[in-house]
């Protein structure tokens, strides 16, 4: 057997494995307890969109100061987190308070039936309804308008 046409087919076989796989990227978000609402919501949306594209997410809550005598706070959140997420993501490492930190691991459900590109994300902020603009004259425009002529006319006699 050729050398030469040994080394190229295994190199062939293993150009083939790296195709196959697959890089699992780690993000991470960073919460405080006193985080408003709205905040919040951005910071989920923005992790449904790491766990779609099929990241893992690290969730840290960072305490400051007296914040760390309340480790509830920082384990409400995170609960919150999850409920938002729901079925698309599933919890690798649980929360736990690692010094001023608490953290928790995130990774794509794979059962989770895969959304299609264009679908809006569940976090997302419901449209307000946009106001009919109508280009017809309404009957009160039009009253509106002879009243006006009426008294145009009464003025100059």
């Amino acid at each position: 057997m050729d050398y030469g046409k040994f080394r190229y087919e295994e190199a062939q076989r293993l150009k083939e494995s790296r195709k196959k796989t697959v890089q699992i990227t780690m993000k991470e978000v960073k919460f405080k307890p006193k985080i408003a609402k709205g905040d919040f919501d951005t910071k989920v949306r923005h992790m449904l969109e790491f766990l779609d594209e099929g990241h893992k997410v690290k969730v840290t809550l960072q305490f400051r100061g007296r914040e760390m005598a309340h480790p509830e706070l920082g384990s409400k959140i995170l609960d919150a987190v999850i409920e938002q997420l729901g079925p698309i993501a599933k919890v690798d490492t649980s929360a736990r308070l690692e010094g001023r930190n608490m953290t928790m691991v995130l990774s794509p459900d794979k059962k989770a039936a895969k959304r299609p590109a264009n679908a809006k994300p569940a976090v997302a902020r419901p449209e307000a309804p946009k106001p009919e603009i109508s280009t017809t004259t309404t009957e009160t425009e039009k009253q509106n308008a002879e009243d006006e002529n009426i008294q145009d006319s009464q003025e100059a006699i």
